[in-house]
């Protein structure tokens, strides 16, 4: 079937790469042209503001890319697609909070603002950014190979993180968080693809794991040694294997947009 974008297949594939890649910049962007955009007044505000712009962004792109009368929801992979996956991902990450509650413990600093903005706010915003506009309209618009809009957006993510510990400039965590995040942007796109296309698996296992980093608390040395670090694996491994085990064939269906 045609792929119902308004603009000549480069163009628009040019176009939602410097969306996904520069969404979460736009008041940097800003500042460097002399426009600077304040934070929201209020904790967080300068991270909500950026995560919410990167939102507008998503939003706004696929509304130019798309021709009329075509669902910009679904297009993202914002429609409803059932709990079960959601929920068998959610399973997985289970033995993963079961071993961090084991090498750590509560986090008594915690508050609830944080937990809503570290681990539910902020990784919304990704999953449509990345997820939704990088994988799931790449794939169901553009015509990219899954495999190929899943690396591409995988990168771009975990490129991201790179950057907010100091890019070229950072240490060896930098590139061991570009690591982790670009392997878990994958698994993200991965989960959603085997969910129909929704970013509702991959969310669920983002939140989960910022989740239990921000509920338990565990030493650095720990967390990004080779225990933390199995235990985010191992709970990405079992998530895909889940979903793709138990969840129905219709969740499985390559659904057109």
């Amino acid at each position: 079937m045609p792929r119902p974008s308004r603009l000549a297949a480069p163009l628009a594939s040019l176009v939602l790469l410097l969306a996904v890649a520069l969404g979460l910049y736009v008041r940097d962007i800003a500042s460097v042209l002399g426009t600077p955009i304040p934070p929201l007044p209020m904790p967080f505000g300068g991270s909500l503001l950026d995560n919410l712009l990167a939102v507008i962004v998503a939003l706004f792109t696929a509304h130019i890319l798309l021709v009329p009368r075509v669902a910009r929801w679904r297009s993202l992979g914002l429609h409803e697609n059932g709990v079960r996956g959601p929920l068998l991902v959610l399973l997985a990450t289970v033995p993963c909070w079961l071993g961090l509650w084991l090498l750590g413990g509560f986090n008594a600093d915690v508050e609830p603002l944080s937990l809503l903005m570290l681990a539910l706010l902020f990784p919304l915003a990704e999953e449509i950014l990345f997820r939704g506009l990088g994988f799931v309209f790449a794939d169901r618009v553009l015509g990219w190979p899954w495999w190929l809009a899943a690396g591409v957006q995988a990168v771009l993510f975990g490129g991201v993180h790179w950057m907010g510990l100091g890019g070229p400039d950072g240490s060896s965590l930098a590139m061991l968080v570009f690591a982790l995040t670009g392997l878990g942007g994958f698994a993200f796109a991965w989960l959603d693809r085997l969910g129909g296309y929704t970013v509702w698996n991959g969310l669920a296992l983002h939140v989960s794991l910022n989740l239990a980093w921000s509920v338990i608390a565990i030493p650095e040395e720990v967390a990004l040694g080779w225990q933390g670090i199995s235990l985010r694996l191992g709970a990405v491994a079992l998530a895909l294997l889940l979903t793709w085990h138990f969840a129905p064939s219709r969740l499985r269906a390559r659904s057109r947009v």
